[in-house]
């Protein structure tokens, strides 16, 4: 306990008044958000934009939208507005069944006939609500996203900024090691799903990612990570969550010319399609090649897991993630190896928020206290 409250008391003082960005996509900064908001730090959420299913899909293709899945759960990560204000963005419409899933539990709710017959008359149903806000905001302000954004974080009350890593649409290319090129975000994302559900031929490995179509940066994200003391990036999915956000033009720039404190949070696990027999090397390789440059800490899970959960994530290809921490200290001066995992609803795996924080500031001389 003692050490809890040196670790607390030391993180309290180090951020005081520090800039701190954080990069990602998809639900990987979630925890990191939702925690990092208890401290007294300026905190800018930069989200990739590279998002191409769900929701997002359809209000892209009905009214032209960038996608807003990203921002909406970075909004929600930083909002200190209660319970109910979360809960509204995050609700999703059932899909036509009668039913949703409530975001907070996992649990099936069975909609009212009322509702089920709004949302089949005004085409919501698989909405995310959130989305619809955000979308209305945007509209309100004459299609301007950041301002929509600005508003969000008003009703929110966020305790952080949140911004698009660009105000471009934009697709993700993966070209794979036989020389096939899937392009769409989604797509390359449920590769290994598809793979497992239709018995399909084994997914052959990513070569590399790239984005269709060159893409300008948004100029206040840029300008957020050129002001950083520290920027995180990560936890998420590599290919599809992380390196997108490096894809667009100057952003890889800006984070080399900063003199933030460079800290990448590794996986947990490996994901089927993408990342499969990853050691945590490999990850930091990677980001290593697309960043052009090294990053300056890189934060892994000590690699223990309840034995039950493993046979769970086998089945569906997913493994933990190999802590080859000699290797990674060969690429960076910093690696932090810490107990980081919490359970969630018994059988989710995620980064326990708290002690990632902690790990992500605390100096390596207290780092095994």
């Amino acid at each position: 306990m003692e050490h809890y409250r040196e670790y607390e008391t030391y993180t309290l003082l180090d951020l005081r008044g520090k800039h701190v960005v954080t990069i990602g996509g998809g639900t990987g900064p979630f925890n990191v958000l939702s925690s990092l908001k208890r401290y007294p730090c300026l905190i800018t959420a930069v989200v990739s934009m590279a998002d191409s299913g769900g929701s997002s899909r359809r209000l892209m293709d009905e009214f032209g939208q960038l996608p807003l899945g990203d921002l909406r759960q970075a909004l929600v990560a930083l909002s200190r507005k209660g319970v109910l204000w979360r809960e509204v963005f995050t609700f999703r419409f059932g899909k036509g069944n009668g039913h949703r899933v409530a975001q907070s539990t996992g649990e099936t709710i069975e909609l009212s006939p009322d509702t089920r017959k709004v949302a089949e008359q005004a085409g919501v149903s698989g909405h995310s609500l959130g989305n619809l806000i955000l979308a209305a905001l945007q509209d309100v302000n004459n299609g301007n996203l950041l301002h929509a954004v600005q508003d969000a974080q008003e009703l929110l009350d966020t305790a952080g900024n949140v911004l698009p890593i660009t105000l471009a649409h934009v697709t993700l290319c993966a070209e794979l090691a036989n020389g096939e090129v899937i392009c769409g975000e989604t797509d390359i994302d449920t590769r290994g799903k598809q793979h497992l559900e239709q018995r399909l031929e084994r997914p052959s490995p990513i070569k590399r990612v790239y984005l269709e179509h060159q893409a300008p940066p948004c100029e206040d994200a840029i300008r957020a990570i050129r002001r950083a003391d520290t920027i995180i990036i990560g936890p998420g999915d590599l290919y599809t969550s992380i390196l997108p956000n490096l894809l667009v033009d100057g952003v890889a720039d800006a984070i080399r010319a900063s003199d933030a404190q460079k800290v990448y949070v590794c996986n947990l696990m490996t994901k089927h399609g993408e990342t499969d027999g990853y050691p945590a090397s490999r990850f930091v390789e990677t980001i290593h090649s697309y960043l052009g440059d090294r990053v300056d800490r890189v934060i892994l899970h000590d690699g223990s897991f309840p034995e039950h959960l493993l046979d769970r994530y086998a089945a569906d290809e997913q493994h933990p993630v190999q802590a080859d921490e000699d290797e990674v200290r060969r690429l960076v001066p910093e690696v932090i190896v810490d107990q980081l995992l919490s359970v969630y609803q018994d059988h989710l795996v995620r980064h326990d928020a708290d002690r990632l924080v902690r790990a992500i500031f605390t100096p390596p001389d207290m780092s095994g206290m």
